[in-house]
């Protein structure tokens, strides 16, 4: 099927969800919850995480003419119009230094989930410590073999083709692992690479100072998004109650404040349990944000709030997806 033949394929298939949106949507005024990451112009950005801040304020500016911006975690009862709630995951540096000159000029609030564990170091994100690594520029020897008792495995990487499929296959499989595991990986990696373990600066996460720095802001809610940004569904129940109680404690501490938000890390249907949303409500949250299409409404779950991702697009481009969020 070619692409355009799919396009309308989907249209048609999508139809009468799409209807059923609207007619809800004229029954409780919805919240479309937005998902960010970062704010930066990149040279590179193979995960497609960043928009560039030209475009984050042109974005906002669109966003504030048609919608009320609600703050994740307040009441939602009582919209004069559909409204929107900004939020970031993740808790990179240039949350601080980018996003928030922005939202202070543009007036709007902003949720931001932070994953405590890389906080204050100078590692990166596991995702992007592994393409430091994989797509560097040093010379490379001609196999990697990962020594782990259920995954082990040789791949060539004798030319850049190569190394890409072996970024893409480990990004894949330490998606479904957990942090020690991923953590051994990554050391063989480095180990076979010679390369360091300080990350790039562009790529760091926010220092303690900076964190603080970015929650003293009026227009900031600041959020707990685990401590080291594992798929939770991987986990056992014990462990998923350390990964989210732990990150709630530390940004507490730090912060001199309860923190009652939460968003799941990578955030789809698969990549959390029911015992994680249990977890989430016994440790106190009062809302948390998972990553599907849909809107909020009175009658949606607060412990799985949908969101729409938010890429790199022009203001034009940005008002169209606004409208599709509406009804996907």
């Amino acid at each position: 099927m070619n692409s355009l033949a799919f396009r309308v394929a989907e249209y048609v298939y999508s139809a009468p969800r799409r209807l059923k949106n609207r007619l809800l949507n004229m029954i409780d005024l919805p919240v479309v919850v937005l998902l960010y990451h970062r704010i930066n112009s990149l040279p590179e950005d193979p995960y497609f995480l960043a928009v560039t801040p030209d475009n984050f304020r042109d974005q906002l500016l669109f966003l504030k003419q048609s919608f009320d911006i609600v703050r994740f975690g307040e009441d939602w009862s009582g919209l004069k119009r559909p409204s929107a709630a900004i939020t970031f995951d993740d808790g990179y540096a240039d949350n601080l230094i980018h996003a928030l000159p922005v939202l202070e000029e543009v007036g709007a609030p902003a949720t931001f989930f932070v994953s405590t564990g890389i906080i204050g170091t100078a590692e990166e994100f596991w995702w992007d410590e592994l393409e430091r690594i994989v797509l560097g520029d040093q010379p490379f020897p001609e196999t990697f073999e990962l020594n782990d008792s259920l995954f082990g495995k040789a791949w060539p990487t004798g030319s850049v083709s190569d190394r890409r499929k072996l970024c893409g296959k480990l990004h894949r499989l330490m998606f479904n692992i957990d942090a020690e595991r991923r953590c051994t990986w990554l050391g063989q990696l480095r180990q076979w690479a010679g390369a360091g373990e300080e990350g790039r600066e562009v790529n760091r996460a926010m220092t303690i100072e900076e964190l603080q720095s970015l929650a003293n802001s009026k227009w900031v809610t600041v959020g707990a998004h685990t401590v080291s940004h594992t798929l939770l569904s991987a986990l056992p129940i014990a462990e998923q109650q350390r990964e989210i109680n732990a990150s709630k404690k530390q940004l507490e501490n730090w912060l001199g404040h309860e923190v009652t938000v939460f968003s799941y890390p990578f955030g789809r249907r698969s990549d959390y349990t029911n015992d994680t949303v249990n977890i989430c409500r016994k440790a106190g949250f009062v809302r948390a944000a998972a990553n599907f299409p849909g809107q909020a409404h009175k009658w949606t779950d607060p412990f799985q709030v949908p969101r729409q991702t938010v890429f790199n697009w022009p203001a034009a481009r940005f008002g169209k997806e606004l409208k599709r969020f509406l009804t996907t």
